[in-house]
């Protein structure tokens, strides 16, 4: 069986991220989505989810294309998920481009950088979603 394992806050689930996790599960036949925490959100990333992270689970668990959602602590668990998992195949949006390159030499995945869907994003929604409210 191969495994594919994706990394990211999935915050105001959108297409976007269905057509990401849709084609990450062409890699391979079982789908690990990593979510970052709430506090890791903050602590790291300095993000405020809208939903929280149980909230966003809940949403990944139900996609059809997912297989297991676990939590995203920290940066560097990326290798011992890989290794954990048994991942033949680690992918990140290209937004992260070349930013994750490390690990395929230090582990036996391959790693893929998909292109996003481009005409949309949580950020992009939460900026739309402010000037409403602003005009409102």
């Amino acid at each position: 069986m191969k495994r594919v394992i994706t990394y990211g806050t999935f915050d105001l689930l959108h297409y976007g991220h269905i057509n990401l996790l849709r084609r990450a599960k062409k890699y391979g036949d079982y789908l690990i989505v990593a979510l970052s925490t709430d506090e890791f959100n903050w602590n790291e990333k300095q993000k405020k989810c809208y939903f929280s992270y149980e909230k966003r689970k809940q949403l990944l668990e139900a996609i059809r294309y997912v297989d297991l959602v676990i939590p995203e602590n920290r940066w560097e668990q990326k290798i011992s998920d890989i290794e954990d998992y048994h991942v033949d195949t680690f992918i990140m949006g290209d937004d992260w481009l070349g930013k994750f390159d490390f690990v395929a030499e230090e582990t036996d995945a391959e790693v893929v950088y998909l292109s996003r869907t481009p005409e949309v994003s949580s950020t992009q929604i939460k900026e739309d979603l402010r000037i409403k409210k602003e005009k409102d």
